[in-house]
Formats: structure tokens, C-alpha cells, sequence
């Protein structure tokens, strides 16, 4: 299975929703739409491209882009010939949620939990979408880029010296 046929499949499949692909590394990276997200991983699991495990779900966040401010990326591999395909979506920070893929991957269960705690994306239909690792009553999501990275009564250190 070769980069090229996975992205013919899928733009095939779903004509109107790839909106990019690149393959950094090596690896075949696309970005789709949002609603059509679930769709498509269902499509990959279900059809001959066996995309049989979810590796990992993650969020980004780039303050700097106001319409795709919050992503979540998807990794996702065919155990069998050892493919690995990246898919990520974009959002506004008015519109943070996603569909949750709990129903296809049980993995994904504690995967979207974590996504859900650090940056605040809440994924429709998760059966239970509460913090893992943070405390309940913390009150903000700690990996958005909208909160100094030192402590602030400290003098010896500023926020340039982390590439800020």
C-alpha cells in the first residue's frame, strides 16, 4: 500500500472533503473537514485499506490562525502492511468540538479524554468526556498557548528565553 493509492482512495471516496495532503517524513498527512472526519476514518477502517489501529489523537493549538486555531491530529496504521496515515482537522475557537470516534477505536476513549483536558476540545458522543489528568476544579486547559510559561513572581527567568 503506497501513499498515493491510500490518497486516491480517499479522494475517490470523499471528492469534496480532503482539503490538503503532504507527506512529511515520508508519511501521507492530510487535512480534512471537520464534519466529514468520522466518515472518512469509518470508511478507512471498514473498507480494503484496513486501517485496523489508532495510535494517537493529539491537539494544537496556533493562536496566531484564527479560523484553524485548535486542531486535532489522528494517527492511524494498518497493522498488517505497516502503513501509517496522519489526519488532521482544523477549528475556530467558537466551534471546539468534533465527533468522537469511541465507537470505532475503544481506544480513542482515553485518547480524546486527555485531548479534551489539555486543550478544552470536546468530542460529540464521547461516553465520558471529563478530565483524566488535571484536577476537576482547574478551571482552564494548560497546553493552549494563552498562559505565561514561567511564573511570573520570578525574576530570573522571562518567556523569551522559550522562544516566546
Amino acid at each position: 500500500m503506497t501513499n498515493e493509492f491510500v490518497l486516491e482512495a480517499i479522494t475517490r471516496e470523499f471528492p469534496e472533503s480532503v482539503i490538503s495532503s503532504s507527506e512529511p517524513y515520508g508519511m501521507l498527512t492530510i487535512e480534512v473537514k471537520k464534519e466529514d472526519l468520522k466518515k472518512i476514518v469509518h470508511y478507512l477502517k471498514d473498507s480494503s485499506l484496513e486501517i485496523n489501529f489508532l495510535t494517537d489523537i493529539c491537539g494544537i493549538h496556533y493562536p496566531e490562525f484564527p479560523e484553524k486555531e485548535i486542531g486535532v491530529v489522528y494517527h492511524l496504521h494498518n497493522m498488517m502492511t505497516n502503513f501509517r496515515l496522519r489526519i488532521k482537522i482544523f477549528m475556530s475557537r467558537e466551534n471546539i468540538e468534533v465527533d468522537s470516534l469511541v465507537d470505532l477505536y475503544a481506544g480513542a476513549n482515553w485518547m480524546e479524554r486527555e485531548t479534551y483536558d489539555f486543550y478544552g476540545i470536546k468530542f460529540k458522543g464521547h461516553p465520558d468526556l471529563r478530565p483524566i489528568l488535571n484536577m476537576e476544579d482547574l478551571g482552564y486547559h494548560p497546553m493552549l498557548k494563552e498562559y505565561r510559561l514561567e511564573d511570573g513572581t520570578r525574576t530570573d527567568k522571562d518567556d523569551a528565553m522559550f522562544g516566546r
